[in-house]
C-alpha cells in the first residue's frame, strides 16, 4: 500500500498523521520510550478528570507492579482491570490515562491500570504474570479497595488487548478470578500472517513490519501457543461477553474481526465495531476528535451495561 492510497482512505482529520511511523528496532526502543513517555506525561495534566478520583499504588507483595486507580462510582463499585497499549515494549501508567478516565466516568466504575513489565527486557510471560497478580489482588482485596468482586471486567488497548483476552480465557478456565466482560480495542491477538498485515505496510500509528518485531520482542525464544497468543486458542465457548473495536487502516484489523466472529460463532455475545478511515491509535493521537469521542461513548455504554446489569450473575471461584 503506497502513501497515496493511505491518504485517499484516511479520514481528513487524520491526514496530518500519514507520515507517522512506529519503528520497533531494538536499538531505537529506549529513545522511543523516552519520547512517548514525555508526551504522555505532559498530556496527563491537560486531561480533565472531573468526577473521577485518582490514586497511584503498588500491588502488595509484587515487588514492582505499580497501578493507577480511577474511581468513578460509589463503593462497592464494579471494577475494570486495564492493560495499556504499547506493542509490549512501550508505555506506562500515563499511556492510556485519558481512556481510563473515560471508562471510569462513563461506566461509573473503578478502573485499575497496570504498569506491567515490558519486553524485550522482560519477555513473555512477564507482562501476563503482572496482569494475573493484579487481578488476583483486586479480587482478594475487593472489600478494602471498595470493589464488588462479583463485577470485575478486563479491558485492553492494542498489546494490552492480548493480555486482556488471555485473562478472559483464563477466567473461563478457572485459573484466575471470574470476569463478567472483556473490552478489546484494536487488540493484538494473533502472531500469524493476516491480509491486513500485508496490505498496511506503511500505515500511520502502526504498520505490518512493526507487528513482526513486536511479537519477536515479546515471545523472544518462546514458541507461540494459545498460552501466549489468544488468537491461537481453538475453544472460545463460555468466554465473557465482549466488545471489540478496530480501525479500517490497521494491520491488526483482520485478527480483531476474526476473533470477534469466532466469539460470536462460539455463542459469546459480542459487539464488533470497525471505524472507517481510521488508523491504529487514533483515539490516543486525536482524543478530542468526534470519532474518538464516539468510541469513548460506545465503550462506556457497553461497559456500563455489562457492569450494572440487574441480571448479572457469575460464579466467583473460592
Amino acid at each position: 500500500m503506497d502513501t497515496t492510497d493511505v491518504l485517499a482512505r484516511l479520514d481528513p482529520a487524520l491526514v496530518h498523521l500519514a507520515a507517522a511511523r512506529t519503528n520497533l528496532s531494538t536499538e531505537l526502543i529506549p529513545a522511543i520510550r523516552d519520547s512517548i513517555n514525555l508526551r504522555r506525561r505532559e498530556g496527563v495534566a491537560a486531561i480533565s478528570a472531573t468526577g473521577v478520583r485518582i490514586e497511584d499504588a503498588v500491588v502488595p507483595g509484587s515487588g514492582e507492579i505499580r497501578v493507577r486507580i480511577y474511581r468513578g462510582g460509589p463503593a462497592p463499585a464494579p471494577a475494570v482491570l486495564y492493560l495499556h497499549s504499547g506493542a509490549f515494549v512501550l508505555g506506562n501508567l500515563d499511556t492510556d490515562h485519558r481512556q481510563c478516565v473515560e471508562l471510569a466516568r462513563r461506566a461509573e466504575c473503578t478502573v485499575v491500570s497496570v504498569d506491567y513489565r515490558l519486553a524485550p527486557e522482560h519477555p513473555f510471560p512477564a507482562a501476563l504474570d503482572d496482569a494475573i497478580d493484579t487481578l488476583n489482588w483486586i479480587a482478594a482485596e475487593a472489600e478494602s479497595l471498595g470493589i464488588d468482586a462479583g463485577r470485575i471486567a478486563v479491558a485492553g488497548n492494542s498489546a494490552g488487548g492480548a493480555l486482556a483476552a488471555l485473562l478472559a480465557q483464563q477466567s473461563t478456565d478457572g485459573s484466575v478470578p471470574s470476569l463478567v466482560f472483556q473490552l478489546l480495542h484494536q487488540p493484538v491477538l494473533d502472531d500469524r500472517p493476516m491480509p491486513s498485515k500485508e496490505e498496511f505496510d506503511i500505515t500511520p500509528g502502526f504498520d505490518g513490519p512493526a507487528t513482526e518485531l513486536m511479537w519477536q520482542h515479546y515471545l523472544h525464544d518462546t514458541r507461540p501457543s494459545d498460552a501466549s497468543v489468544p488468537g491461537r486458542r481453538e475453544e472460545l465457548a463460555g468466554l465473557p461477553r465482549a466488545f471489540v473495536s478496530c480501525s479500517e487502516l490497521d494491520p491488526l484489523r483482520d485478527e480483531a474481526i476474526d476473533y470477534a466472529v469466532r466469539l460470536l460463532m462460539a455463542g459469546v455475545a459480542t459487539d464488533l465495531h470497525v471505524f472507517a478511515g481510521t488508523c491504529h491509535g487514533f483515539d490516543s493521537l486525536v482524543p478530542g476528535w468526534e470519532t474518538s469521542e464516539r468510541l469513548f461513548e460506545m465503550q462506556g455504554t457497553a461497559l456500563r451495561a455489562a457492569l450494572h446489569s440487574s441480571n448479572l450473575a457469575v460464579h466467583i471461584p473460592a
